[in-house]
């Protein structure tokens, strides 16, 4: 490639040297200086670094659970159960021709065996929770798993109320019949 004839300044021949020496200069400067990338960039892949490098942690953590010199687990204490004499009660139906009756075997679920003596001592408290409660239910409460379901925890609510600051883990249903 031929470069184009330079223009001599005939009153200052040392001007042309200038010239040259600054776009000489200034090309270096272009070619060393580097456009820095915008903020925006830097904070997406600062993030995006960040999200990575915690998803690699919570994976080695999930999957690496089993190996040796990871902590074992406490071991739990198994449930206990109590067993709650038999319910049975007349359920609200107004208007209706016939009676009908719910008959319930209910056993609590609680976290400590230590708890048995003192729900024992309160299940007076117990049943007179569950008997007021029952009678007041209708057939149609008690359709479904999900009416089963309702019940199950009102008991439960009740139950923990009745024999509070102790708490049972779970009522749990040995038999159910409406008749």
């Amino acid at each position: 490639m031929a470069s184009k004839p330079k223009k001599v300044d005939k009153e200052r021949p040392e001007a042309d040297d200038e010239e040259d020496g600054t776009e000489a200069e200034q090309a270096g400067k272009a070619k060393r200086k580097l456009p820095l990338p915008p903020l925006k960039t830097i904070i997406i892949a600062v993030v995006g670094l960040i999200v990575v490098a915690g998803g690699g942690t919570g994976a080695y953590l999930m999957f690496a659970g089993g190996k040796e010199g990871a902590v074992a687990a406490a071991p739990t204490k198994p449930p206990a159960f109590v067993d709650v004499p038999e319910v049975m009660v007349n359920l609200s139906n107004v208007g209706a021709d016939r009676t009908q009756y719910l008959k319930v075997k209910i056993v609590l679920e609680i976290p400590d065996a230590a708890l048995t003596a003192q729900i024992e001592s309160t299940m007076p408290r117990v049943m007179d929770a569950f008997q007021t409660y029952l009678r007041e239910l209708r057939p149609t409460d008690l359709d479904g798993s999900a009416g089963l379901y309702r019940l199950k925890e009102e008991l439960t609510r009740r139950v923990n109320s009745a024999i509070a600051p102790s708490r049972i883990t779970a009522v749990l249903f040995k038999e159910i019949v409406v008749q």
